[in-house]
């Protein structure tokens, strides 16, 4: 497995793999068992801007090509995946500490996302539009918004690059990518192969393994780059906003998340607790749509949670590559440092440890905290760890409003006999995605994938990626003369 990741730990600008120029490296480690994996030195502002002229050159003639070729470019991608996946669900168990199942959601993810972009590649339509005007005819093309910088995080780094990537090249724009520093192969240089080998002419997609403090905001500010997909947290999220509104540049930003899921009195109580199970500690937690809070209505509170400390305390912590293992370590110290922090934190104030995790190295063993105090920063914030918070209600209107006393809205869920009762509750929590009757992680290629509030801007997936990706041109043809004033 090292070799794989020297391999691939370079910069891949204008389809040359080549070292970076900065002063110092990325070291790429194993956060199971500290190995190190590769060492990257880092792009250059200088790199960036290269990156994105390389860009610019070939998205021109992209945009021109055949969709047809286009498609048959993401089709061979796709197959190249296929043909590769056990040697990627390696990458994400050393590189992510993602456990074999973790690996297995991510790739048959990313494989149905990659299916859909090769469709999205000739969906692009236009449009005759009537006119006013005797004579005139008004022409609505789609057309891509050319060049798009994509920085992804580093959790699913695959899937989370890939799902820019993809209907981005599919609709004919070219892409610089920098993925996150603690995945700079699973979700930048991969990607990058995949698509070299399936036949990606280059400058189309471009890779630059780099860090803030090298290159400031280049990635932002350039010109070339007239749309930034961002996936991560949301001060950082705040920032590239910012930026990029200053410079008149469109975003779509996928930011953090505080979920709730809602147990109502009729559940069922044994298939809640497996989905609130698998909805809080799938991949440690670390996860924007997993459920940071679990509500409970107080006529189930006590069976619920007998059950559902008795699931989380078989949960096995471990060695991502043991197939019996169900969560692995956080992805560097200081991550894991600070969510125990936030427990110990928690607990001083008032709440009770049911199940109180410790740390070993970056694995972190789950905790189950209830009886939080009112206003407790842990119930308001993000917390990227396995962690669950156990909080009663009085009825559906309390629920509602525990649910939406937060400043994150992405994904929720709500547990009910009755599904009409479900969309009811759901369609009062202000969130972009809500779902009855299972977990708060999902995401399907087809579907408008994104936030309310401070989770975020815009969507993905399916027709959004179309509105996303490509901007519309109205072209005016007039038949007769037209007659002017004056």
């Amino acid at each position: 497995m090292s070799s794989f990741f020297t391999d691939l730990a370079l910069q891949y600008i204008d389809g040359e793999w080549r070292p970076g120029k900065g002063s110092w490296d990325i070291i790429d480690f194993n956060p199971y068992d500290g190995e190190k994996l590769a060492s990257i030195t880092v792009a250059t502002a200088g790199e960036v801007d290269q990156a994105y002229r390389a860009a610019e050159r070939a998205q021109r003639g992209w945009a021109d090509t055949n969709p047809y070729e286009r498609r048959a470019v993401l089709e061979k991608a796709l197959r190249t995946v296929e043909e590769r996946e056990a040697e990627i669900a390696e990458a994400i168990v050393a590189e992510l500490g993602g456990t074999r199942a973790v690996a297995a959601f991510e790739l048959r993810l990313a494989k149905e996302f990659l299916r859909e972009s090769v469709q999205l590649s000739l969906r692009p339509t236009g449009q005759i539009l009537p006119s006013p005007a005797e004579g005139r005819e008004n022409h609505v093309y789609r057309v891509p918004v050319g060049v798009v910088g994509v920085i992804s995080p580093f959790n699913f780094p695959f899937l989370l690059s890939l799902k820019s990537v993809a209907p981005a090249l599919a609709l004919g724009n070219a892409v610089v990518l920098k993925p996150h520093q603690n995945a700079p192969v699973c979700g930048g240089t991969l990607p990058a192969r995949i698509f070299e080998e399936a036949g990606l002419p280059p400058g189309l997609l471009n890779v630059v393994v780099t860090d803030i403090a090298e290159i400031g905001d280049a990635l932002l500010e350039h010109p070339a780059p007239r749309l930034i997909s961002f996936t991560g947290s949301d001060r950082t999220g705040r920032h590239v906003a910012t930026v990029c509104a200053s410079h008149l540049k469109r975003t779509v930003l996928e930011l953090a998340g505080n979920s709730a899921l809602i147990v109502l009195d009729d559940a069922d109580v044994d298939y809640a607790v497996d989905a609130a199970a698998f909805s809080r500690y799938v991949h440690q937690g670390q996860v924007c749509m997993a459920a940071n809070r679990i509500l409970l209505d107080r006529a189930i509170e006590e069976e619920f949670t007998e059950k559902f400390v008795a699931k989380v305390a078989s949960l096995r912590v471990g060695d991502p590559a043991d197939p019996a293992t169900h969560i692995g370590p956080l992805i560097n110290s200081s991550h894991a440092e600070a969510v125990c922090k936030l427990v110990d934190r928690t607990v001083e104030a008032g709440a009770t440890a049911l199940l109180h995790g410790r740390a070993d190295g970056n694995l972190v063993s789950p905790s189950v905290l209830t009886g939080i105090p009112a206003g407790a920063p842990v119930l308001h914030e993000e917390v990227f760890g396995p962690v669950a918070l156990l909080l009663p209600f009085d009825g559906e209107d309390e629920a509602v409003r525990i649910a939406n006393d937060t400043p994150y809205g992405l994904s929720g869920a709500v547990h009910t006999a009755n599904v009409e009762r479900g969309v009811r509750v759901g369609r009062r929590i202000h969130t972009g995605m809500i779902h009855i009757n299972d977990a708060t992680v999902h995401d399907e290629p087809v579907v408008p994938f994104g936030g309310e509030k401070n989770s975020g801007l815009g969507r993905l997936n399916g027709d959004a990626a179309l509105d996303v990706f490509t901007t519309q041109k109205w072209i005016s043809v007039q038949h007769d003369r037209s007659r002017f004033p004056g």
